[in-house]
This record gives structure tokens, C-alpha cells and sequence, in this order.
């Protein structure tokens, strides 16, 4: 059986270390910066002499020698082997914070030049694996624990069993959308626990602030037709092969309101065949 090959790529400082890592943990086994020209050899070599049947490749700017060529390596292999490739990315403000609190310079700093400078280059010469990239994931809003819950949930050792990876996220809409979403739903609606003083410093995943927002008839009203809807769209993503779907529930602060609702929403989903993670990005 030929060997599942996915490859992790990525602007510098956007999470491909951890998102290998991850990918280790979900049973692959994961190379680092392997030189393009030698993963044919290197796949060939591993069915070979192993029984692997899952395979991560970390690749990044570092192969700049082998960047302009890339295409050329990568679309003969996609005909021999199953290979999907992500792409990590992240807005230049949250990149260039990064690098300083981890104090690390960029792949692409030379004297001379300035963080921003290095990303803009980077961005420019990625462009062609970006371009043929199956899953382009932005970071920006996810901490490096999200990132792994989101890499495990798409890629873990029981993925492959079920016919979709569903991903519901909670999150608070002063602190921005998540990207990557492909269905979003704002509870802003429902009556804030935040104006209850004693529910302030509680959250969604309290059992008070639960009382609170499921004893309101809207609440429950919405819960009703948003499951219908879901029911409805699910099993058509999955006839249709979709297999990854984003669902992002949004409040002001994203503490007590859509906590509550995606918990909720996830336990009416568990009906389909699908694996579901959970984030709460901002509680």
C-alpha cells in the first residue's frame, strides 16, 4: 500500500514546527527540511526497507535553492503518491511579534534589512507552493495548543474512519474572525452573562452561565434551527467529498455566550459520521 505523504509548508514564525509535531503525535513519520529532490528517493526507500505507512515532510524557506523548481518536483510525485500539502500562513503584524518575543532572527535577515522586509521576500518566494497548496490554514488567531487540537483533529489516528473533520470554533468578535471559517454564526443576540456580575468571571462552560443562556427562548429557538440546518448540510459536504468543515460561532468577548453554544452544538452533531474538535479560541 503506498504510503500517505503529507507535507507541511509555510511562511517562517506561522507554526510548522508545531504543526509536524503534531502530525507526529497522529502516528506520521516526520522528517524536517528533507531536500525536495530527495522525498521520491526517500518515500521509495521508506516502503522499502519500513512498513510506514504515514509520512510528514517539513519544508520552508530553508529549500530557497530548490523554490523556483518546486512544481516540477512535487507534481510527478502527487501522481505516484497520495500527498497533501499545507500551507501555514499569518498576517506580517502577528509574524513580526513572534519573532520578537522569541528573539529569533528570520531565515531571510541579512544586516541591512528589517523583519517586515524578510517576510515580504519570504511571502514573494513561497508564492508557487502556496499556489499548490490543498489547505492554506492562517494562524494568526490560534495559539500553538489550537493548532496542534486542529492538526490532530484533521490528520489523528482515527481520521480515515469517518468521512469528515469538523471543526467548530468559538471566538470573540472584538478580537476578530478566525480565518479558514466556512460557516459563521453570530450570538450576539442572546442576553450577556458579562452584565451579570455574578457570571462575569465564570464561562461558558460553567453550569450557571449555561442556566443563564439556555433558559432564554431564543436561545433554545436558535439551538432548534441551527441543529435542522446542520443536519441538513452535513450529510451534502460529505456526499459531495468535502472533507474538512469549519464552523465558527461568534459573541462579543467570546467567553460566556458562544462557548456555551458551540459545547451545545457540538453534542447534537455527534450523530454524524464525523470527527469533531472543539476550540474556544478567546474564553
Amino acid at each position: 500500500m503506498k504510503p500517505r505523504i503529507v507535507i507541511i509548508t509555510g511562511l517562517s514564525g506561522s507554526g510548522k514546527t508545531v504543526a509536524l509535531r503534531a502530525l507526529e503525535d497522529s502516528g506520521f513519520f516526520c522528517v524536517d527540511n528533507l531536500p525536495v529532490t530527495l522525498i521520491d528517493l526517500f518515500i521509495a526507500q521508506s516502503a522499502k526497507t519500513t512498513d510506514i505507512a504515514k509520512i510528514g515532510i517539513g519544508i520552508d524557506i530553508r529549500e530557497q535553492a530548490f523554490l523556483p523548481g518546486m512544481d516540477s518536483v512535487l507534481l510527478p510525485l502527487r501522481k505516484k503518491y497520495k500527498i497533501e500539502i499545507i500551507f501555514l500562513e499569518a498576517e506580517k503584524g502577528i509574524l513580526i511579534r513572534r519573532f520578537k518575543e522569541t528573539r529569533r532572527p528570520h531565515p531571510l535577515f541579512v544586516h541591512g534589512t528589517d523583519i517586515e522586509g524578510s517576510i515580504n521576500k519570504e511571502k514573494e518566494m513561497l508564492i508557487p507552493l502556496r499556489t499548490m497548496a490543498d489547505r492554506i490554514i492562517d494562524t494568526s488567531s490560534y495559539t500553538p495548543h489550537q493548532l496542534r487540537q486542529l492538526i490532530i483533529s484533521l490528520y489523528g489516528s482515527n481520521k480515515g474512519t469517518r468521512a469528515m473533520s469538523l471543526t467548530l470554533i468559538s471566538f470573540g468578535y472584538k478580537f476578530g474572525i478566525p480565518q479558514n471559517i466556512d460557516l459563521l454564526f453570530d450570538v450576539r443576540f442572546i442576553p450577556n452573562p458579562n452584565f451579570m456580575p455574578e457570571l462575569r468571571e465564570l464561562s461558558g462552560i460553567d453550569l450557571p452561565v449555561k442556566k443563564f443562556i439556555f433558559e432564554k427562548t431564543q436561545t433554545m429557538q436558535f439551538i432548534k434551527k441551527l441543529k435542522g440546518l446542520l443536519n441538513f448540510l452535513i450529510p451534502l459536504y460529505i456526499k459531495e467529498g468535502k472533507s474538512y468543515l469549519t464552523i465558527g460561532i461568534g459573541c462579543t468577548g467570546g467567553r460566556h455566550r458562544s462557548p456555551a453554544i458551540t459545547e451545545k452544538i457540538a453534542t447534537l452533531l455527534k450523530v454524524h459520521p464525523v470527527d469533531i474538535n472543539v476550540i474556544h479560541r478567546d474564553m
